[in-house]
């Protein structure tokens, strides 16, 4: 399906279902439980978007963490069948566009040490990596590595 055919929404409790499916097909073993996903979609200080066919069913979501000048990539996704489309691009972008418009000025992520086509989407997007957190995903025992975006051009 084409990048035009998918739009991005924020995130709404009538998502959970979507987004958990989606958890749990692309996290597989390290998948948040869906208990911990309703919470992230309506906990403080967090913002979830999801990317929606039109149909408006779910093909992706991400969600961010912002606390004063601090943002957090708390995760990302793609239905297995979207990907490839340039959709998590998408929803990266519009997570830091979110962040900015909060006032983030300093935005993390942990991404798989093993997972080289995001992080050289997060480089492209001038995320630096930061620092390695040794075995963080389990049950897999993958180093996280962290990376950072310093925001410019606030207004």
């Amino acid at each position: 399906m084409s990048a035009a055919a998918l739009q991005i929404r924020p995130a709404t409790a009538d998502d959970l279902d979507a987004v958990w499916a989606i958890e749990s097909a692309v996290f597989a073993a390290e998948a948040w439980s869906r208990p911990m996903v309703a919470e992230e979609l309506s906990g403080p200080h967090r913002s979830y978007l999801v990317l929606v066919d039109e149909e408006g069913a779910v093909q992706g979501y991400a969600g961010l963490l912002a606390v004063g000048t601090e943002g957090d990539v708390q995760t990302i996704a793609v239905a297995p069948a979207q990907r490839g489309g340039g959709h998590g691009r998408r929803l990266i972008e519009a997570l830091i566009a979110r962040a900015r418009e909060q006032g983030v000025r300093e935005l993390f992520l942990e991404v798989r040490a093993d997972n080289p086509v995001a992080r050289s989407l997060y480089e492209s997007l001038s995320f630096a990596e930061i620092g390695v957190r040794p075995r963080y995903y389990q049950p897999d025992d993958v180093d996280a590595i962290v990376m950072k975006l310093q925001m410019k051009d606030l207004a």
